[in-house]
């Protein structure tokens, strides 16, 4: 949605200047009170390319973030839950092909990773040490994954499913333990309960009227095989790795691999659903929803290169703190647009969730800072 940071501990804000005599402190000196010249606060900074190199390329990391998967959660949601015009294979005037949403993601990540791969390596697939093969099981699960998490739309509100989404650390733990035997403390067993009741209770508190709860039912259902299949993507990513190497793998190749076989599966799939008429009618009627998907694709592709991006240049940790703020803005944000409503006991659970979340996200940080011994 992975090192070091070039940032240095904070240290390159630099000096106050005046005409008076200073008084160092460290990096930065402090005029006399009285004594302001030209600036009314007395400060002016030292220039200094490499902390403002780092503030660069942390600000298009934030920004590139933010923007492409609050674009792309809005126009999701407006995609799955406006009624549009009807037409005579949707009567209803809703989008049919939630698949269809999925292709057209992942038709644009391969043009996208393509293009890297060749300018990283000088060949497409000529470099490649893992076959094509290798990156199926994943695709399955990353496109059953999406599929689920367009097509819950149609009966859960976007906060929920986001909130919801959060919770997939559960079946995470569960796939590393199945998949390659992975031990966790019984702290994390703790955090993952306390994520479990957090959703429950957000969840529960959304709902609108009992007359909803088939519907709900129908909603919980799909992200429940969201979070199942989306944990088996990363820990068979994680498979790939270890057997080929991460030396030999780089993100985009992943990117390449996975999103080569996805368009296979989400082209056969449209093609023996039937989907292709109805998407096709329902662009004509509605051509704006195509405006949406294209958008949709866009966004999609941006914010795959800013994640590997991100994770590059400042670790994990800055990485999920970035997306944990991208989550509680996309909440916001779709309650406004799309006015879901928010009760105390919603607002609640969410905090339950959003605060186990940065708990573990300054362990790790507290972890990482600590000198090994």
């Amino acid at each position: 949605m992975h090192r070091p940071s070039n940032v240095d501990s904070g240290k390159q804000m630099a000096p106050l200047v005046g005409e008076a005599p200073k008084t160092n402190m460290g990096r930065l000196e402090i005029e006399s009170p009285n004594v302001l010249g030209e600036n009314p606060f007395g400060i002016k900074f030292d220039s200094n390319p490499e902390f403002y190199n780092t503030a660069i390329k942390f600000t298009m990391a934030f920004c590139g973030l933010q923007i492409s998967y609050l674009t792309w959660g809005y126009m999701q949601e407006l995609i799955m839950t406006t009624v549009f015009l009807p037409t005579e294979l949707c009567p209803d005037g809703k989008f049919p092909s939630p698949t269809f949403c999925v292709f057209s993601n992942r038709f644009l990540a391969v043009l996208v990773a393509m293009v890297a791969v060749k300018m990283r390596h000088g060949s497409v697939f000529g470099n490649n040490t893992a076959p094509l093969l290798a990156f199926t099981p994943c695709a399955m699960s990353n496109t059953v994954s999406s599929w689920s998490q367009y097509a819950s739309l149609k009966f859960v509100s976007f906060p929920v499913q986001t909130v919801f989404k959060s919770s997939k650390v559960i079946p995470v733990m569960i796939m590393g333990k199945v998949l390659s035997g992975t031990k966790y403390p019984l702290m994390q067993y703790f955090e993952a309960f306390l994520i479990t009741v957090g959703v429950a209770v957000f969840s529960l508190a959304s709902k609108a009227s009992d007359k909803e709860s088939t519907t709900d039912t129908k909603g919980f259902l799909l992200l429940l095989l969201y979070i199942t299949f989306d944990s088996f993507t990363s820990q068979w990513q994680n498979k790939v790795y270890s057997k080929y190497g991460k030396q030999n793998i780089d993100p985009y190749q992943m990117m390449l691999g996975v999103n080569c076989s996805a368009i296979v599966i989400t082209s056969l799939t449209l093609i023996y659903s039937g989907e292709l008429p109805k998407v096709y009618e329902f662009f004509q009627t509605n051509p704006a929803v195509l405006q949406y998907n294209i958008i949709t694709a866009i966004t999609s592709a941006s914010g795959q290169l800013c994640i590997y991006y991100t994770i590059k240049e400042f670790g994990p940790i800055v990485f999920t703190i970035i997306m944990t703020t991208r989550q509680m803005l996309s909440i916001t944000i779709s309650s406004i647009l799309f006015g879901h409503t928010m009760s105390p006991a919603s607002l609640f659970g969410a905090a339950i969730v959003f605060g186990v979340i940065f708990f573990q996200i300054r362990k790790k940080y507290i972890a990482k800072s600590s000198p090994r011994v």
